[in-house]
């Protein structure tokens, strides 16, 4: 008796589906695969080599301009090694404009922290209107930093007896007030605090109101059959499940901090003038001046370099301590 036997087609023989496309089919593939990424490598040239002619060479330029004697020019050549490190460490006013502008962050963050966390809270309270007030107090996060300072230079805090803060006083019996001046107490930082809450109290409320609406209503359900209400509401249930966006906001606060230039160098002059006679002044007021004043770019390049050392020092200590990134148990 004969046995009919089934040959299995060549392509399952070798190994190969027997739906994989074979000759010219593969070969419009090839030449479709060829095309996207012709087409994707167009569209992003331009970007790529503007990120990288005026972003990573002209850091790397910097850190090579950092180790030679470039005063009055951009050009290479003249090294000196770390020697404009040493002097600017040696040097006074930037040691103490560091120890400015960690006095600074030590006191904006917990202020701005805790104000855009209560504002947050508040608003996600809220049922009705809460997209306006939203809104309204996200406006200043775009105002430019300029504007802003100009407007609390001139009009706010001008020292004239016009301006409203010292018509605010003189309601109380208070004379007026140079508030941008050097004095004892220091009155400028009452204008610096308020400005830079001004601006950035909306945008981090915005970010705390988006991680308040991400926590699940089942899980306040919960909490409030065990009878936890109030305080301990805030403290076992919204703070922990906050953890990570409370992080995020201290870590874009601190380097927001170390950063700063635009408020103090408007209010305390500018222009051409520069802020040689600004009552505090911070590391980049101090590189500014350094660089587009003196015009020691080799001295102002190596400052930059302290100044993101610092910068990612900090942020890693802090990622460090709060764990940031790491998933939560």
């Amino acid at each position: 008796m004969n046995a009919t036997t089934h040959t299995a087609p060549r392509s399952e023989r070798a190994g190969r589906p027997a739906d994989t496309p074979r000759g010219p089919a593969r070969a419009r593939r090839r030449r479709f695969d060829w095309r996207t990424w012709g087409a994707f490598a167009l569209l992003t040239a331009p970007m790529l080599i503007g990120l990288g002619v005026f972003k990573y060479i002209a850091i790397g330029w910097s850190f090579l301009l950092s180790l030679s004697d470039a005063q009055g020019t951009i050009a290479l050549g003249d090294w000196v090694g770390l020697d404009n490190y040493r002097q600017l460490l040696g040097d006074a006013v930037f040691r103490n404009s560091l120890s400015k502008i960690l006095l600074f962050t030590l006191f904006i963050v917990p202020i701005t922290f805790a104000a855009s966390l209560g504002l947050a809270l508040l608003v996600n309270r809220i049922r009705r209107g809460r997209a306006v007030l939203r809104t309204a107090f996200l406006i200043p996060a775009a105002v430019s930093y300029v504007a802003a300072s100009l407007v609390w230079k001139m009009s706010l805090f001008s020292g004239m007896p016009a301006g409203i803060a010292n018509m605010l006083g003189g309601w109380f019996g208070m004379e007026a007030v140079p508030w941008l001046q050097a004095g004892d107490p220091p009155l400028y930082w009452i204008a610096l605090v308020t400005l830079r809450l001004w601006l950035q109290v909306g945008f981090y409320m915005v970010l705390f109101l988006a991680g308040l609406q991400a926590i699940p209503k089942e899980v306040y359900e919960a909490a409030a059959l065990d009878g936890a209400t109030g305080l301990r509401l805030l403290r076992r249930i919204t703070l922990p499940m906050l953890r990570n966006t409370s992080v995020a906001v201290l870590m874009l606060m601190f380097i927001a901090a170390f950063q700063a230039f635009d408020e103090f160098y408007n209010l305390f002059g500018g222009g051409m003038s520069g802020s040689g006679t600004a009552p505090v002044k911070t590391p980049l007021m101090y590189l500014h001046d350094t660089a587009m004043g003196a015009q020691n770019y080799g001295l102002g390049s190596a400052g930059s370099f302290v100044l993101t050392a610092l910068i990612v020092g900090v942020t890693l200590i802090q990622g460090r301590i709060t764990g940031f990134g790491k998933s939560e148990e």
